[in-house]
């Protein structure tokens, strides 16, 4: 298959991901008293028997550090006009700690799992794989909580103009 089409339109994948629109979550974990989290924007369900769910970490953040070491991880879906959007995307937990401005409890391991988001599963960590400046990680849920009253969680548009706390 010739790449013409892509020659034609060197910008056409940005354009292609830019049209996209999927949730955001918060990954949170802990390791030796150390609880990191931050905002994901890739993730996602992939496989259905056995349930695995994986999500990408960037190398450059400081939940990618402690995330390499955890057992468990926790995936929140993340809820509009809270600010935890805002919290666990654009502060670094290498110089805030983002879970003394945040409701949570412990969770299995204990990875700290939010409060007042409208689902969240924790899953435990059976591989990680390195995908350029992304970590992937293989998670089996191992518990979940979902609250059908909150219909909405917040997406990809909704939190575009975040600065991050890390560059990619």
């Amino acid at each position: 298959m010739s790449n013409a089409a892509e020659s034609e339109n060197p910008g056409g994948f940005q354009s292609f991901v830019e049209a996209l629109d999927y949730p955001v979550h918060i990954v949170t974990t802990a390791v030796d008293g150390e609880r990191a989290g931050c905002l994901v924007g890739f993730a996602g369900q992939c496989s259905i028997d056995p349930a695995r769910f994986v999500v990408w970490i960037s190398k450059a953040n400081h939940t990618h550090r402690i995330a390499s070491r955890a057992r468990f991880v926790a995936v929140h879906l993340v809820p509009p006009g809270q600010g935890l959007a805002e919290l666990f995307g654009s502060a670094t937990g290498d110089e805030v700690d983002k879970f003394a401005a945040a409701a949570w409890v412990p969770g299995p391991g204990g990875v700290p799992v939010l409060s007042g988001v409208p689902a969240w599963f924790v899953g435990q960590v059976l591989d990680r794989a390195d995908w350029g400046d992304h970590t992937g990680f293989l998670l089996d849920p191992i518990t979940a909580r979902n609250d059908p009253a909150h219909a909405r969680a917040l997406t990809y548009r909704d939190v575009r103009g975040l600065e991050p706390g890390h560059p990619a």
